[in-house]
């Protein structure tokens, strides 16, 4: 019994003199924080108190999938794997991402959009807890409108071509195997 009570003694003592658990914490900017639509925003932010070697981002606004949608592609929801995710610098926890909304699949309309940094793969409606932090930007209109460049027509002549000589080829191929 004495040796019991040493033990719950010592283990209480090792449990009350050991730190806590360091409580997560993230931040996000984005810089700048009004922009054209076709612009590169740079988001960027720190990590403490996990040892994480990426951030997973996602954005939500006007017309977007209420979850939270990738930042390289509007129409892809997060979750279940799909997340832009930034690399986390270990040394001192400071992570970037460069959003090139030029580049981006899906269309972006002028609006507020909420970008979201978490520490776990979540989207907007399963947080699971607080260890998240949101930054907005507002986004106007572009400012060279993007012209659609018409498809060359000859692309389209080569196109059927090869199209007609694949379905030609396919046939003869199809009369030797059967010995016409």
């Amino acid at each position: 019994m004495r040796w019991a009570c040493i033990l719950l003694v010592t283990a209480a003592v090792l449990l009350i003199a050991s730190p806590a658990a360091a409580e997560v914490t993230l931040t996000i900017n984005a810089t700048p924080q009004q922009a054209h639509i076709g612009d590169t925003v740079t988001i960027s932010g720190i990590v403490n108190g996990t040892p994480t070697i990426a951030v997973y981002l996602f954005v939500t606004g006007p017309e977007l999938d209420p979850r939270g949608v990738t930042l390289e592609n509007l129409n892809i929801p997060t979750g279940r794997g799909m997340f832009t995710t930034a690399p986390v610098q270990l040394s001192d926890g400071n992570w970037t991402y460069s959003w090139d909304t030029s580049v981006i699949l899906g269309t972006m309309k002028p609006g507020k959009y909420t970008i979201y940094v978490l520490d776990s793969p979540t989207d907007r409606l399963r947080f699971v807890r607080a260890d998240f932090a949101t930054t907005d930007i507002e986004f106007l209109p572009p400012e060279h409108p993007m012209t659609e460049t018409p498809l060359d027509p000859v692309l389209a002549i080569v196109a059927v071509g090869v199209a007609a000589a694949g379905i030609c080829l396919a046939g003869l191929m199809g009369k030797r195997k059967n010995g016409e």
